[in-house]
């Protein structure tokens, strides 16, 4: 039988960090020229003036407090509320490349392994650039990686799915490394004039090195026992931006084409399934939550992870136990379990069990449950 270990992850995080009170700066700005530039038709009762936002309204809401971007000084611009990314001319690296390459040469430092010796190359996020060349191989030839390389988009869960993905095609003996990368610059899908989502995402990068167990050669590694997912349609989070709109003539700035989410009915429709999926995949291994020494879930809102965390542990988690990224990060989208786990996995011992856990858009939910060797 193959054993499928993780022996090494990398983060890429932003230079620019954009906290609560600057982000709410700006918008407060933007919603004050708006108001006044509308104001006739808010004295007649034809338009409803634009709230303010809040630090204490954002951090009740989410628990972020700050978040990392490519870019701050459009964001913070009232008169754009946008990053400003330059054109990269197609001989140059893609943004997602710089970002993917950085992470995944820290993953593969920390697994002691070489470039050329990964197989397979797995760029995972929730929006690529572009349609194609595919990332994944842009990647792969600046990395000077072997074997092959494709995207996937799974949104919020496409670290999980693509770890699956991964450790299928080692367990298979296809490959005998994998390298599993998630690029994602969630600040250029928000919509920074909407006061109840403007403070959600940030972006970084993770990178995450599979190996067969047999040829793993790095001390630290956690053994993949099994994974599981789950999708279930729903339209309650969604962002329509696509090739079609040029030619249904669709609006290229309307609301749609940018993340929307009905963020009520999100938490009571995924906290269930997210707890269920876990228990269950627990229970397929012959383990419970009070196995779990360590939850590495999704980082979108606080009040999710402590109740999905509560359910399958059966007590209030700790911070130790259940460790929150987000308050520095945001909602970084498919890279925020990693994040976690990439951060807080030190102190675990010989035998001690974990899940890595996303989920978001679809619905969708990936359950990956390792222990440390």
């Amino acid at each position: 039988m193959t054993n499928v270990v993780i022996t090494g992850t990398g983060l890429y995080t932003p230079e620019h960090a954009i906290d609560n009170a600057a982000l709410v700066s700006a918008f407060n700005t933007w919603v004050d020229n708006e108001n006044a530039r509308f104001a006739e038709e808010i004295l007649r009762g034809e338009r409803v003036p634009l709230a303010h936002s809040s630090s204490e309204f954002i951090e009740k809401a989410s628990g972020i407090k700050s978040r990392y971007v490519l870019d701050a000084a459009g964001i913070l611009d009232p008169e754009r509320m946008r990053p400003q990314l330059p054109v990269r001319l197609n001989d140059e690296p893609s943004i997602q490349c710089d970002m993917a390459t950085a992470a995944a040469r820290q993953a593969l430092e920390n697994a002691q392994v070489a470039p050329e010796d990964i197989e397979l190359v797995i760029v995972a996020c929730s929006n690529l650039e572009r349609a194609y060349p595919a990332v994944a191989v842009e990647v792969q030839q600046a990395l000077g990686a072997g074997g092959y390389g494709f995207d996937m988009n799974v949104a919020c869960s496409s670290a999980t799915f693509a770890l699956e993905t991964a450790a299928n095609a080692i367990a298979s003996g296809s490959v005998k490394r994998a390298l599993v990368i998630n690029p994602e610059i969630c600040s250029a899908h928000l919509n920074f004039q909407d006061r109840d989502s403007h403070f959600i995402f940030g972006d970084a990068c993770t990178a995450v090195v599979l190996e067969n167990s047999a040829a793993a050669i790095a001390c630290e590694r956690f053994e993949i026992l099994g994974t599981r997912l789950v999708t279930q349609f729903s339209n309650a989070i969604r962002n329509n931006a696509g090739f079609l709109n040029r030619v249904t003539d669709s609006d290229p700035l309307a609301i749609d084409k940018l993340f929307v989410q009905e963020g009520r009915r999100v938490f009571k429709e995924v906290c269930p399934l997210v707890a269920k999926l876990i228990s269950e995949h627990l229970a397929s291994l012959e383990l419970s939550g009070s196995d779990l020494k360590k939850m590495w879930l999704h980082q979108a809102n606080r009040h999710m992870n402590d109740l999905i965390a509560r359910k399958v542990l059966g007590f209030e988690p700790s911070e130790t136990q259940a460790p929150i990224i987000l308050d520095r990060y945001a909602n970084t989208s498919s890279a925020g379990s990693i994040i976690a786990f990439h951060l807080h996995r030190d102190g675990l011992e010989e035998g001690d069990i974990g899940v890595i856990c996303s989920f978001g858009a679809g619905y969708s939910a990936g359950s990956v449950v390792v222990r440390r060797q």
